[in-house]
Formats: structure tokens, C-alpha cells, sequence
């Protein structure tokens, strides 16, 4: 059965730092784009970050650029999300996904994603 599990959420200072992880089971995460995205009470889903297969192409929301690293190591099936300076306006659910294209060198977070985790809540405030 394919999985996706984040974890990492939790409540955290303005300022502060999380790193959010997305655990693959069921499936070798070395073909899939992944993507992180999040969504705040009463807003719409947005995308936060992907990365490519290689973990050579990473793009970034402009509201997290500089802030925010996307990383992954593929001998641990596992994505990550480094989330740095953090705001109330970065609280949401995140959400991990993956989609299977083993032969991409970029990543979008515009692409349809096949697979999705039941996201961890992020919630920051004094």
C-alpha cells in the first residue's frame, strides 16, 4: 500500500524553526517529484515547495523563499522541509505528495499529484 506520512508539526514561536518530514512507504520515492503544501483555516490549498527526483530542481513559493529548504534523501525515503524565521502567517496543515516521473529533471507545484499524506498541523503564534 502506498503512504505518504509527515510529521515534525507542532506549535512554535514566531521566529522559530521546524523541520517537517515526509515519510514514503510502500513505494521508492527516487521516481517521484514531491511537493509540500499547506492550508490555513478558511484559505485555499497552496503549494509550498517541490523538488525533482535527483533533488536537483527545487522551486519555492514567494512567500517562503529564503526561509524555507526543501531537501531529500532517497536512501531513507524521506523528504524534508526545513522551515526557518517562521510566522503566523505560516500556519496551516502541510501536506506532502508525490507524483510518479522518474525521467523529469524539474518539478512543479502546479502538477497533479497522485499520492497524498494526512499532513501535520504547523501552527505558529507568542
Amino acid at each position: 500500500q502506498l503512504q505518504l506520512v509527515e510529521s515534525g508539526g507542532g506549535l512554535v514561536q514566531p521566529g522559530g524553526s521546524l523541520r517537517l518530514s515526509c515519510a514514503a512507504s510502500g513505494f521508492n520515492l527516487n521516481h517521484y517529484v514531491i511537493g509540500w503544501f499547506r492550508q490555513a483555516p478558511g484559505k485555499e490549498r497552496e503549494g509550498v515547495s517541490c523538488i525533482s527526483p535527483s533533488g536537483y530542481d527545487k522551486k519555492y513559493a514567494d512567500s517562503v523563499k529564503g526561509r524555507f529548504t526543501i531537501s531529500r534523501d532517497n536512501a531513507k525515503n524521506t523528504v524534508y522541509l526545513q522551515m526557518e524565521s517562521l510566522k503566523p502567517e505560516d500556519t496551516a496543515v502541510y501536506y506532502c505528495a508525490a507524483d510518479r516521473d522518474p525521467y523529469t529533471a524539474i518539478c512543479s507545484m502546479l502538477r497533479g499529484y497522485d499520492h497524498w499524506g494526512q499532513g501535520t498541523q504547523v501552527t505558529v503564534s507568542s
